[in-house]
């Protein structure tokens, strides 16, 4: 199969140009000059169009086993494969909780069966993510976990961070940090500051997050572990990263496109779909994590898709659950920023591609010859709407239902399979 006469960017080999590009089983076979895809073969014409490596999201909630309502591995991976991603990570609050072989097993399995992206399974860092004693981290790895993490429940006793951090070293994988002092945060619904005083809301301070970042950067200089900081919001908690950097820290961190989006003011009228942890800060906030993604101290962009009903999220704001779908949205919110001139093409790319890959250790995010043939083929010109009511997520919750953008995912290649393609329809 050629893809032909598009323009081939590949941030992790330096390659932005009119290439073709062959593949056969499975694999990439061939970056050519343009012209040798007219060798006989299927051809793919990508005219006008861009021809990356498959997007990863190293940051989702598929919600199986346990919450199928809300979203499962097949409909959150055709969500995945509809937004351009063809590698996912799934966070490990599920139920029963992803703390045992046997759990992440389950997954792997039901994504061979189901799925239609790849997917990677987090391991919870401790039992139940409880944050009091340690998950079976070695049977996991050897299971397939490609991280641990307690995302959504902080681990608040440092003694029993200091262990996970120990023993995610002996087995060579990342710990994803939820950063989030919970005795600072409260009963805190929102950002702290005038906006919350306004609404009469609750505000939880910036320094719930900096604290715990803090305390995260020592233990990892202390242990050694690689740190990746999850869902990074504020200009305080970008100021430790970079110091730590600068140490020698071994150390990295990802940004979601919503906090890079909006700022504290979408949470005006009281809208459960703009209520998220951490929660969408100030413009000062926004400012300083688009130059920290732009000039690569934040290197990763993440979805931290998190389906919930309408029954949870359509309530009062203070009684709703934090988070909000992503997946079909990222890329084209990236985009908006490119356009916009906060991020560079090839940079965001690369946080969206060759980053996660690393940072996780897979082989993934690069089109060089032998890599694996996951590509994504994006319109950058496609005018779109926004309309929740036709994603493919099962859940609806989302800020940015009725925006109008330009520039999308019309094809996710898998394994050299085609599985999205929306001039044929959607998924395949």
């Amino acid at each position: 199969m050629w893809i032909v006469n598009g323009r081939l960017i590949d941030p992790r080999n330096r390659i932005d140009g009119e290439h073709d590009l062959l593949v056969d089983d499975g694999r990439i076979a061939a970056v050519a000059p343009r012209g040798e895809g007219d060798r006989e073969g299927q051809r793919i014409d990508a005219s006008g169009k861009w021809v990356v490596p498959g997007l990863i999201d190293m940051h989702c909630h598929l919600r199986e086993p346990g919450h199928e309502y809300k979203e499962s591995i097949l409909t959150g991976t055709r969500s995945a494969a509809a937004g351009g991603f063809t590698s996912v990570a799934c966070m490990a609050n599920t139920d029963p909780v992803n703390d045992s072989p046997a759990i992440t097993e389950f997954i792997l399995g039901k994504a061979r069966r189901e799925g239609v992206v790849n997917v990677f399974p987090i391991g919870a860092a401790t039992r139940g993510l409880a944050g009091e004693s340690l998950a079976e981290i070695g049977q996991m790895k050897e299971a397939g976990i490609v991280g641990v993490s307690d995302d959504g429940n902080p681990i608040m006793d440092s003694g029993v961070a200091r262990r996970v951090f120990e023993y995610a070293k002996m087995f060579h994988l990342v710990v994803i940090s939820h950063c989030e002092d919970r005795n600072l945060v409260g009963r805190g619904v929102m950002n702290e500051g005038l906006v919350s005083t306004r609404l009469g809301l609750t505000g939880v301070p910036t320094q719930a997050e900096e604290i715990m970042v803090a305390r995260d950067i020592l233990l990892a200089e202390m242990t050694g572990v690689r740190l990746h900081i999850a869902h990074i919001s504020t200009a305080g908690s970008i100021r430790m990263l970079r110091d730590a950097r600068d140490r020698g820290v071994d150390v990295t961190a990802e940004a979601t496109p919503h906090h890079l989006t909006l700022t504290e003011e979408a949470v005006t009228g009281y809208r459960p779909d703009a209520k998220m942890a951490p929660p969408l800060r100030s413009e000062a906030d926004v400012r300083a994590l688009r130059e920290a993604v732009a000039d690569g101290t934040v290197e990763v962009i993440a979805t931290d898709h998190a389906p919930h009903s309408p029954v949870e999220k359509e309530v009062e704001f203070d009684e709703a659950p934090n988070g909000i779908i992503g997946l079909e949205t990222a890329l084209p919110l990236v985009l908006k920023l490119v356009r916009e001139g906060a991020l560079g093409l090839e940079r965001a790319l690369h946080a969206l591609t060759a980053a996660p890959a690393l940072i996780l250790r897979l082989d993934k995010g690069h089109l060089a010859e032998g890599a694996d043939a996951d590509i994504t083929i994006i319109d950058p010109d496609l005018e779109f709407e926004f309309d929740p009511t036709r994603f493919y997520s099962k859940s609806r919750n989302t800020p940015f239902g009725g925006w109008k953008l330009r520039g999308r995912a019309v094809r996710t290649i898998v394994g050299g399979r085609t599985v999205f393609d929306l001039e044929l329809g959607g998924i395949l």
